[in-house]
């Protein structure tokens, strides 16, 4: 029996052992992330007509707690965080709005990733990198452009983009054009209901009326208080603090999704021969990072666990990893060492169903 096959049969009982939920651990993760968060944000506002550096230390912190509410806001998306469903349901719209993300939306995406994780034929990961066949299509400076596009120093600029800008300017366009398109068919047909209309009609930003629900939801509670923050602590002063601190939690959370898949040889299947437990163990890594880094995001370092089973909740990772190490021996440990190496790694090699950098694609 191969190791793949021994963590297959043995799933079960992992599942079993560590999926159990506690309403009381999720709600202590709540407070001890919300309060020092809130306290945070006051003090790096505050601090800024007292000393700069100052205000850059409160920042610099600040960010490692909103990376922390993001991967719980990440639990409450697989239902492991609380016990309750409802609880996973308000806590997850609550910590989205913290960190600019509709949450449920997001989390249909998040969860098709873990459906397709190994199958890098239809999800091709944070980066969304090519294939050697798609690469070579392109002429030298669209090489030069990918290459360059993929640079871990773009991860403040790719997190505002995704955390700030996209949730909100997706949403206005996105409602827009919808109005619009509803508006021209009910001219045309008049005699058709607008909600007939409205429910025959497709959008690209949303692919159901519950996530539109959500994402306007949470555009109405994250827009109003930008408005009150911006006019009590003042414009400029409550968005440097809130666009900086966001873009640097947001720039760890995709660097660390990423190097979490993306490394030198790692499983990258089509869909035809994809196997999910090979690509929980030989496509996901195990990131040795210190014991206060861990506990900023949440245990998910221990992704090989989270991608046998989402179900098993953030404070129950590294018990099962201690227990069952020995069946993990064949996934891959990084540490901080490795993160900008990782990031070269930016081509999937259909041929060899791995992931390869440049530089190996040039040698090959």
């Amino acid at each position: 029996m191969t190791a793949v096959d021994t963590i297959k049969a043995t799933t079960p009982t992992i599942v079993k052992e560590y999926s159990e939920r506690s309403d009381g651990k999720a709600l202590f993760q709540n407070l001890n992330t919300l309060v020092p968060y809130f306290l945070l944000f006051y003090m790096a506002i505050e601090s800024v007509s007292i000393s700069y550096w100052l205000t850059a230390a409160c920042v610099i912190v600040l960010s490692f707690f909103i990376l922390r509410l993001f991967v719980l806001m990440h639990d409450c998306g697989h239902k492991s965080l609380f016990k309750t469903p409802l609880y996973n349901t308000l806590s997850g719209f609550f910590l989205g709005v913290l960190v600019g993300m509709p949450q449920y939306v997001w989390s249909q995406h998040h969860n098709y990733h873990h459906r397709t994780n190994g199958d890098w034929e239809k999800y091709r990961g944070p980066l969304n990198i090519l294939s050697v066949a798609e690469y070579e299509k392109l002429s030298s400076a669209a090489k030069k452009k990918y290459q360059y596009s993929r640079n871990i120093l773009l991860a403040p600029l790719g997190a505002f983009m995704y955390f700030i800008f996209n949730p909100r300017f997706n949403w206005i366009v996105g409602s827009l054009k919808f109005a619009f398109s509803v508006m021209l068919k009910k001219l045309k047909n008049p005699g058709e209901s607008v909600k007939a209309i409205a429910a025959a009609q497709e959008s690209r930003v949303w692919a159901t009326g519950r996530e539109y629900l959500h994402m306007t939801m949470n555009n109405i509670v994250l827009l109003s208080i930008w408005a009150v923050a911006g006019w009590y602590f003042g414009w400029a002063t409550f968005f440097t603090v809130y666009v900086i601190s966001l873009s640097f939690a947001g720039a760890g959370g995709l660097i660390l999704f990423t190097i979490q898949h993306n490394f030198e040889d790692s499983y990258a299947s089509d869909t035809k021969h994809c196997d999910y437990y090979r690509a929980a163990i030989e496509g996901t890594s195990f990131l040795v990072f210190p014991k206060i880094f861990n506990w900023f995001c949440a245990d998910i370092v221990y992704h090989h666990v989270h991608h046998i089973s989402a179900g098993i909740p953030n404070y129950n990772l590294e018990k099962c990893h201690k227990k069952y190490e020995h069946l993990f021996d064949g996934v891959k440990r990084l540490g901080f060492g490795d993160i900008v190496k990782s990031f070269k790694f930016i081509l999937w090699d259909e041929a060899q169903q791995k992931i390869i950098s440049i530089r190996q694609y040039k040698q090959a």
